[in-house]
């Protein structure tokens, strides 16, 4: 993401980049808070369509009050980790299987069309094992002592999750990009 930007910007194309949830945001505090289990301590306790609207509104105002925003309307190239594309994923792995497709297309009519939210041009799903997700996840817990929110704690919603990444890039289109091999990360000059 930031090298992409880097390479972007030295090559003189106006950009720049944004990633969610904003969790220091007034916008993102109801985020924040369920994420924090504050509305319970597994991610079911919220269902996909509420928890998908917390994250829409965080977007929403980072949209229409950060640079990002303006960048997009000034004809802008805007590059950012974690977007509308993360939402469906995370919550589209709540459901059973039958019922993403479904979800997906609500998702797109919510956020793109309701809320007025840019559609990507382009996605590129960097597909990691989730094995490897998790031993991440554990090793980033460990070296900065930041607790892992009920997303992370919970291992058999990650694998969830990743059962919906793969309906979702094939529902939406995605570019997929595969950043491990052999059981182990790629370094990032290796990706492509």
């Amino acid at each position: 993401y930031e090298r992409l930007i880097s390479t972007l910007s030295a090559s003189g194309i106006a950009c720049c980049g944004t990633s969610f949830p904003s969790y220091e945001s007034v916008s993102g505090a109801q985020v924040k808070a369920y994420l924090g289990g504050s509305f319970g301590t597994d991610p079911d306790s919220v269902n996909a369509f509420a928890a998908s609207s917390f994250f829409a509104v965080d977007r929403y105002a980072s949209f229409k009050t950060d640079p990002w925003g303006d960048t997009y309307r000034n004809g802008g190239l805007v590059i950012s980790a974690r977007y509308t594309t993360s939402n469906a994923i995370h919550q589209a792995s709540k459901l059973f299987p039958e019922k993403r497709d479904e979800f997906f297309t609500w998702l797109e009519d919510y956020e793109y069309n309701h809320l007025d939210l840019p559609r990507p041009d382009a996605v590129f799903f960097l597909d990691l094992p989730v094995e490897i997700a998790i031993d991440h996840i554990l090793s980033r817990e460990a070296e900065t002592g930041v607790p892992r929110d009920i997303h992370e704690r919970d291992f058999s919603y990650l694998r969830a999750c990743a059962e919906a990444a793969d309906h979702a890039a094939e529902f939406f289109g995605w570019t997929r990009i595969k950043v491990a091999e052999n059981g182990k990360m790629l370094s990032p000059d290796s990706i492509g």
